[in-house]
């Protein structure tokens, strides 16, 4: 459960850097006006976020599995922002809150550009279990 609660915060750390640096990525906080409710938005997006990459990323990269031998892994990228519109479909679809991703090329691109950055420099600050 602990890893679980570390993995979803530093998700909503890394989407809060896409949305703040990437023009055309935004939160839709919906009715929410207190900051205590934006940051469950931001989280409750982070779960979604985190559950699309564990149930459809590996259906996606089994798929274009040609694709990561013909571009030496550059297809990661186009998956990574595939995965983003999918959580923004999701939470404008099923709630009056969620992520807004203006366009795939550049908002969804450079947001999967940030979000990989940012979630990469946050696992060298965590210790792996595994490791020990």
């Amino acid at each position: 459960m602990k890893a679980f609660v570390i993995r979803t915060a530093l998700s909503a750390f890394a989407l809060w850097v896409a949305v703040s640096l990437v023009p055309g990525l935004a939160f839709d906080y919906g009715d929410a006006e207190s900051d205590w409710a934006k940051l469950a938005i931001v989280l409750a997006i982070a779960v979604i976020f985190g559950l699309v990459n564990s149930v459809v990323k590996p259906f996606v990269q089994l798929l274009a599995l040609p694709l990561y031998i013909l571009t030496l892994g550059l297809i990661h990228i186009l998956i990574n922002a595939f995965m983003l519109e999918i959580t923004a479909w999701i939470t404008d679809h099923l709630t009056h809150w969620g992520l807004e991703v203006g366009s795939f090329f550049w908002a969804a691109i450079l947001g999967a550009v940030v979000i990989s950055i940012v979630s990469w420099l946050t696992a060298m600050l965590i210790p792996d279990d595994s490791r020990r």
